[in-house]
């Protein structure tokens, strides 16, 4: 199977407080972000959290972009899924840019692939009563050919 999309994970700190609690900055550089990712908008929501903190999210016709700011501690989270068309490294780097981000962390995965390993799972093993559930796992179960 063929990529089907493209997944940027994005920890970014070291931003300035008022950036990052301000709803309306937040919205701008989402959707400029949307633009230099040559993504379409299909909806947007932002919300302000109090006392502090705005979670905003893009639905794209690519996929979605959604981040999360704890102004408290200079910090976003973000999340870029896109598929098809578009270039979310552009997009995140926007958003990086647009908040002002002194340290980045931003990690990317190949969406869509089938496994291209096979699992060998004869090995299993568990012996365990789960309190729980009350259900007993057996030792030396094989699930090899399932």
């Amino acid at each position: 199977m063929k990529q089907l999309g493209t997944h940027l994970v994005i920890d970014a700190w070291h931003c300035p407080a008022y950036l990052l609690n301000d709803p309306e900055r937040i919205r701008t550089a989402i959707l400029d972000a949307v633009t230099a990712g040559e993504a379409t908008l299909i909806d947007f929501c932002v919300h302000q959290f109090s006392p502090h903190g705005v979670t905003a999210t893009a639905t794209l016709a690519e996929s979605h972009i959604a981040i999360h700011t704890w102004p408290e501690y200079g910090y976003f989270a973000a999340d870029l899924f896109f598929c098809g068309r578009g270039n979310p490294r552009k997009a995140a780097e926007h958003l990086e840019t647009a908040l002002q981000a002194g340290e980045v962390n931003r990690r990317e995965f190949e969406r869509g692939f089938e496994p291209s390993v096979s699992l060998d799972t004869s090995s299993v093993s568990v012996s365990e009563t789960s309190p729980a559930t009350n259900l007993t796992a057996f030792p030396e179960t094989s699930f090899a050919g399932r």
